[in-house]
């Protein structure tokens, strides 16, 4: 997922060392960058405070890189991440590979069989049911469980784990600084020589989280039905989980190509911070990545979304606590207008300091809960602001609705008052000191911003880039942009012939009409533009 950037500012601080902005060429001074002859990038951060390193692998493939009919692919490799190698993982991996290669003919006999459809036997396809189950456990019974984060756990490695976004996928830990060689190995092993081990074990867990996270879950099922409705042409339309058909059908071979478009060289960067020698970690990279195979980067996407040309509503019935959310649809992470987002994002619902809160929860009590996204579900191509929002008990949806037009429309017509925005600036200070002060967390915003962006720097200019809005800025983009044209609502009603509310039509602005925003231009995956 998109980093909301106005908690990423943290990195700007690097607040061991008290820097600020001003600081850069002071921070540069601790940073070792180089690219390896295959294309792959490291970005390396001295910090000697304590004997420990973080490692995060930024991959920039996530959801919107899946094909049609193949959505869930991305998050089955953050599934398989840590199932181990060729040597580790397994009693016996020349014997567990042809186990594996058993599983792929057993499952191309059935979907063969499948195939027929209504000519299908159902004696045959019973049959061939229970021989892919059959080869699945001999298969398995290869597999040494949990070895691979075992390893790391006795090296003292903490905080494994790994991520699928819209747009990314990290996998990211931290060891010992005496380590760092055996996370060169453990990591390049799995990019050079992936074993997809326990492939379909997985992709049942992935379906159950489904069921859990979305299937079963009326904000899941929310936020899904808003993006399948705001998005008429690009991906993010599609859930980061996949679409349950999907998933049920996907197979190793998918994976595979999935694997060799993606997790090239050059679509991926490193980020090590912590304790460590600069030029010994340069070595381990040329030692352990330098194999990996040069291999051209994925084609860029070309679908744009088109302009929306009215407002777009979606119901979903459920007898639990009814939500709202509300979507407007604003230009990708490279328009200049970004940071303004971020600043709107901070006045309205920045806690219990936000303009949502204090009058919808606070003063009204007409909300329990009143939220606001400044990108959604990523920043790359044109997205949505979004809010989110809990109607009190015996408040209609309807009456919440008004009420947030209420204060959107006051952010157009009435210009934000100076303290307003210095408190959210300041607020942005704060965020800074209270959310990095980590290897992991610096790590991760490095590798971010570089791939986002093309240049970690960005960390710093980005915090100009937010002192630098205005009040006129925020008025504009806001007349600009949260207009009925641009709008998308979703929310919950009960079961059993419930009427939607009506859609809401506040008092227009005394502005002239608003233009649409155009559908951003795809950024090149070799180097973003600046933009999650």
């Amino acid at each position: 997922m998109r980093h909301f950037k106005l908690l990423l500012l943290a990195a700007l601080c690097f607040s061991a060392q008290n820097l600020t902005a001003q600081d850069l060429k002071a921070f540069e001074k601790k940073v070792t960058e180089f690219t390896l002859a295959n294309g792959l990038h490291f970005i390396v951060v001295e910090r000697h405070e304590a004997p420990v390193a973080s490692f995060h692998t930024y991959v920039n493939a996530g959801s919107v890189n899946e094909p049609n009919g193949r959505t869930g692919l991305a998050h089955m490799f953050e599934h398989m991440a840590f199932k181990g190698t060729q040597s580790i993982g397994t009693t016996n991996w020349p014997a567990e590979r042809k186990a594996l290669e058993a599983v792929e003919a057993a499952y191309d006999r059935l979907e063969a069989e499948q195939a027929k459809e209504k000519r299908a036997d159902p004696a045959k396809l019973k049959a061939l049911s229970a021989e892919l189950d059959s080869a699945i456990q001999a298969a398995q019974a290869y597999v040494i469980p949990n070895e691979y984060p075992r390893i790391i756990e006795e090296s003292g490695g903490a905080g494994l784990n790994a991520s699928t976004g819209v747009e990314a996928t990290n996998y990211y830990y931290s060891l010992p600084s005496n380590r760092s060689e055996l996370w060169f190995l453990l990591e390049s092993q799995r990019f050079l020589r992936p074993v997809f081990r326990e492939f379909y074990k997985e992709r049942d867990v992935v379906r159950e989280e489904r069921r859990m996270r979305i299937e079963s879950n009326p904000q899941g099922k929310l936020v899904e039905t808003m993006l399948a409705t705001a998005f008429m042409a690009l991906p993010y339309r599609h859930p980061t989980t996949g679409w349950a058909s999907d998933i049920e059908h996907l197979r190793v071979e998918d994976a595979r190509v999935f694997f060799e478009q993606f997790y090239v060289p050059r679509n991926m960067v490193i980020g090590v911070v912590g304790d460590v020698d600069p030029a010994a970690i340069r070595r381990l990279a040329e030692r352990y990545f330098g194999p990996m195979q040069d291999r051209p980067l994925p084609a860029p996407m070309h679908t744009l979304e088109p302009p929306q040309s009215g407002e777009k509503r979606a119901a979903i019935e459920t007898p639990a606590q009814p939500f709202l959310t509300i979507g407007y649809k604003r230009p990708a992470q490279d328009d200049p207008d970004d940071p303004v987002f971020d600043v709107i994002s901070t006045i309205l619902a920045s806690g219990r300091t936000g303009i949502l809160y204090k009058e919808l929860v606070r003063d009204k009590r007409i909300a329990l809960a009143a939220q606001s996204a400044a990108v959604f579900p990523a920043g790359e191509y044109s997205n949505l602001f979004l809010f989110f929002l809990v109607p009190n008990s015996g408040r209609s949806l309807t009456e919440l609705e008004t009420a947030c037009y209420e204060v959107i429309e006051r952010l157009k017509n009435e210009k934000v008052d100076a303290t307003t925005l210095e408190r959210v600036k300041t607020k942005v200070r704060a965020s800074i000191i209270r959310q990095l002060d980590s290897n992991t967390g610096l790590a991760s915003q490095l590798t971010w911003y570089y791939m986002n962006y093309g240049d970690w720097r960005k960390l710093f200019t980005a915090l100009q880039e937010i002192e630098r809005v205005t009040a006129d800025d925020v008025q504009r983009v806001a007349k600009r942009y949260f207009t009925t044209t641009t709008r998308t609502v979703a929310f919950t009603v009960p079961p059993g012939g419930a009427t939607q509310p009506a859609a809401v039509k506040p008092a227009p602005s005394p502005a002239s009409p608003a233009k649409p925003p155009a559908p951003a231009k795809p950024a090149s995956p070799a180097k973003k533009e600046p933009a999650r």
